[in-house]
């Protein structure tokens, strides 16, 4: 996209990693927040969201210091950097609701999903962390799928959008 109106003729979006609060800051500042969550409220965008991605697709966020404007998307709740630094990244193999093969999945100071409810439903998850759930037109993962050259992840995206 690069024009706030541009957002009008998808019927699909991907939230990528990066900085949750600069993401959250560039999409105020650009009109796309009022342009997203408007979409949203009209029931007609899919959005994924990938690291921070996934963080602006819920409706609470822990100890948000700096501000993050959320899209209010996913009954979620979510924790930043929650598997530490960036030292601290990680590839594992995970399971994934409805694939068939575990599916290897890169971690850069990503964030868990704390908690669900309501109609979010929980598609992934490491030990007991929440790392990826699923809701109506949203699919929220604390991984990096663009990273790796397995396209599964971005396919299921694909059907949900079909």
């Amino acid at each position: 996209m690069k024009q706030k109106t541009d957002i009008e003729s998808l019927d699909a979006l991907i939230i990528p990693g990066g900085e949750s609060t600069t993401i959250s800051r560039m999409l105020l500042k650009s009109g796309l927040y009022d342009k997203i969550t408007q979409r949203i409220n009209e029931d007609n965008l899919y959005i994924m969201g990938t690291c921070a991605g996934c963080v602006l697709l819920a409706k609470e966020i822990m100890g948000n210091e700096n501000n993050n404007k959320l899209l209010h998307a996913m009954d979620m709740k979510v924790e930043r950097n929650a598997f530490g630094r960036q030292k601290e990244s990680f590839e594992r193999s995970i399971e994934i609701k409805g694939f068939s093969e575990p599916y290897n999945a890169v971690f850069i100071r990503a964030p868990i999903i704390k908690k669900v409810w309501d109609k979010c439903e929980i598609i992934s998850k490491i030990d007991k962390k929440i790392i990826a759930a699923r809701q109506d037109k949203f699919l929220a993962l604390s991984f990096h799928p663009e990273l790796t050259n397995d396209f599964r992840v971005h396919e299921y995206f694909f059907e949900m959008v079909d």
